[in-house]
């Protein structure tokens, strides 16, 4: 039996996808690998491995001690790029911030990305590809599910929706890279249509487009909702309720909100994005301009065929990413983080 420490805070801020990948990624390894691995949770020991799930300064401390004790590894879960969308820092902050964001990276053993995309943007930060793997994220079957079709209704009624009405919903941060500016522009042009949107200002006033997005949601359009950051525990009910998840995000990774929605037989509508190419294949809708995305939004909310051939997409993506698959993919990775530790004690 080998000993793994998880070290994160990723759950201590609530509706964000970190938090959410952090917490499926621990439940998979203690319940499908339990007869491999014993997990820790933020231990003061340490451990053959330690998997840094966020770059907290007092788990940057520890690195050196992780690396002597066994092996560390780490999650790449952003990098400067993507949060030059996502919050906004003084440039007195920022530069340093990202500076550190990419020395914690550096001071792994080994990394884990969630999209192939980024294996090559990290060697341009000077970080050999060998050191780090691919591994999607995953979500449970047993907390995201299709309901009843009898309970979508119930459901609307009961976020105050209209049970009637073809439901658009997005989910995310409140940020100017999530696309929420688009999908406000595209309810206001489509009002036979409900939209909704689940999730808040995670990061409070430093989000990026803080105070544009915040009057919007203080006076929305007519057929939008704001359900605010909704518990983990209830998300499930919120992606029944819909009839498409629609994210027009600008950049991304691999939102755990499109593993969601799938495991749902939600049908998805995302920007055509080149980082989606790898991990979605032909699993979603897509779209470049708030014309095209009208345009398909129109076609499923009319054309039964049409949403029936989008629903099929998501089950082929849902099937894909099953758990069974992940799994062996985060076993041969500690594997193969046991055999470094061993290669590094043989070397001193």
């Amino acid at each position: 039996m080998h000993n793994i420490n998880m070290l994160s805070r990723a759950d201590s801020v609530k509706g964000q996808g970190v938090g959410s990948a952090y917490l499926e990624q621990v439940a998979l390894v203690k319940e499908d690998l339990s007869n491999q691995y014993k997990v820790s949770i933020n231990s003061l020991s340490m451990k053959e491995i330690t998997h840094y799930h966020s770059i907290n300064p007092e788990f940057f401390l520890s690195i050196p001690f992780a690396k002597k004790k066994g092996v560390a590894v780490g999650y790449v879960h952003f990098i400067p790029e993507t949060l030059e969308d996502s919050i906004h820092l003084p440039k007195i902050f920022k530069l340093p911030f990202y500076w550190y964001v990419m020395k914690f990276y550096k001071s792994m053993d080994l990394l884990v990305t969630v999209n192939p995309w980024f294996i090559e943007k990290l060697a341009e930060y000077g970080i050999n590809p060998k050191k780090v793997t691919y591994i999607p994220n995953y979500v449970s079957d047993k907390q995201f599910h299709p309901l009843a079709d009898t309970n979508v209704k119930g459901l609307r009624k009961k976020y105050g929706l209209d049970p009637k009405k073809f439901t658009v919903l997005g989910v995310g941060q409140l940020q100017i890279r999530k696309g929420i500016l688009d999908f406000i522009e595209i309810a206001k042009q489509m009002p036979e249509l409900q939209f909704v949107w689940a999730g808040g200002f995670s990061f409070g006033p430093i989000t990026d487009g803080y105070e544009e997005i915040k009057k919007i949601k203080e006076n929305p359009p007519a057929n939008v909702t704001f359900l605010g950051i909704i518990d983990r525990e209830d998300m499930n009910e919120v992606y029944n309720l819909c009839d498409v998840m629609f994210l027009p995000s600008y950049n991304e990774l691999f939102p755990m909100t499109v593993l969601e929605s799938m495991n749902c037989n939600k049908p998805m509508l995302l920007r055509d994005l080149d980082l989606y190419e790898n991990i979605l294949f032909d699993f979603y809708l897509k779209g470049n301009s708030n014309e095209e995305f009208i345009q398909i939004l129109n076609s499923l909310s009319t054309d039964a065929s049409y949403k029936e051939t989008a629903v099929l997409m998501s089950k082929k993506g849902k099937a894909f990413y099953s758990r069974e698959h992940v799994a062996r993919m985060w076993d041969n990775f500690y594997k193969r983080a046991l055999r470094y530790k061993k290669w590094k004690a043989n070397k001193h």
